[in-house]
């Protein structure tokens, strides 16, 4: 094992078995300075040193699962419920094109009142108003109809983490009502339906072990998502999971690293769990191989309600300057911002 070198692997394009992330996952000293070399060289490969933005809106903080590590599950009566109507949404994604950004995020919780109906009728709008905007949705597990009835109307993207590929983990962080099967089934589905998919975990989350992160691994190996969204755990106050200590930056940092060598050409956020944790997650995220950011354009004043975990920041760019500030930063350590749509680009190494 040890006279493998697996990084090395990793940037040629070879897959590695699950014993072989194990040894990568256990040895963090050994290996982390090796993987953030390879894994900036890959990214700049494929993307050189662009950074995609992606206009973040939170359209519902209502949801009908349990999660047991989610402020918005659904037992939270302590939560702050809201949902934007089709006005606001579409006021939101005028600020953001009016900001330069090219590609919408809309995110929110499994809303059994803001139904598909309602979605299909938004995207539809979207597109029709605007020719150069790519929709992302990320609003939890539906029906095969469902996704295909979004796809056609305009839908371009989807984000559903499968949070654990491990099945005995995924039942320590949900209700028995939730199946890690089911989950990953939504996760091929939409894939079969054509959306450029995202996948992505928790790093750190209760009951994780390094063998639950090398199964998330060998997961994304198989699946090769085009985008992978993962961050720290982060533990939120009115939840099961309260007392639970949260993820580590460092750790995570070094996750991102393996999974741009795992999946090349994955488009992959320096989320906002990260910047929660870290003053510096956006420079240090970059540097591990993340090319994508997602700041927040909702309605200020809904914001705060969409406490998936405490004290969640966000980059403020509807604020003067903040916009221009942001891509400072990300100018300062060598890279560029870049607002246009940022497609995936397909394999280039297989």
């Amino acid at each position: 094992m040890q006279d493998k070198n697996l990084i090395k692997q990793l940037y040629e394009g070879q897959q590695l078995d699950k014993d072989s992330f194990i040894e990568l996952l256990s040895s963090k000293e050994k290996y982390e300075e090796e993987a953030f070399f390879y894994a900036l060289k890959k990214r700049e490969e494929i993307y050189a040193r662009s950074v995609y933005f992606r206009a973040l809106i939170e359209i519902s903080s209502y949801c009908r699962r349990d999660c047991y590590y989610c402020g918005l599950r659904v037992s939270n009566n302590k939560a702050q419920r809201y949902r934007l109507n089709k006005e606001e949404i579409l006021d939101s994604v005028n600020q953001a094109y009016y900001l330069g950004f090219r590609t919408i995020v809309m995110q929110g919780g499994e809303d059994p009142i803001q139904c598909d109906d309602f979605v299909i009728d938004v995207v539809n709008t979207i597109k029709s108003q605007y020719n150069d905007i790519a929709v992302t949705l990320s609003l939890g597990e539906k029906s095969y109809e469902s996704y295909k009835k979004m796809r056609e109307a305009g839908a371009d993207r989807y984000l559903l983490r499968h949070e654990t590929a491990d099945l005995n983990h995924y039942e320590k962080l949900h209700p028995n009502s939730m199946s890690g099967n089911d989950r990953k089934k939504c996760i091929y589905t939409l894939k079969e339906l054509g959306y450029q998919v995202g996948a992505g975990m928790m790093i750190g989350s209760p009951y994780q072990t390094i063998e639950n992160i090398a199964s998330d691994l060998m997961f994304i190996q198989e699946l090769k998502p085009q985008m992978v969204g993962l961050g720290p755990f982060i533990h939120h106050r009115d939840t099961p999971f309260a007392n639970f200590s949260n993820g580590k930056p460092d750790f995570t940092y070094y996750v991102l690293s393996l999974v741009r060598l795992v999946n090349h050409n994955v488009l992959l956020p320096i989320t906002t769990a990260l910047s929660t944790l870290d003053e510096y997650a956006l420079e240090r995220g970059l540097q591990a191989g993340g090319n994508v950011i997602m700041p927040n354009i909702s309605p200020e004043e809904k914001r705060k309600k969409y406490a998936i975990y405490n004290d969640k920041k966000d980059y403020k760019v509807t604020q003067e300057n903040n916009l221009e500030k942001l891509k400072e930063r990300i100018r300062k350590v060598g890279f560029i911002p870049d607002m246009q749509i940022g497609n995936y680009k397909e394999d280039l190494y297989v």
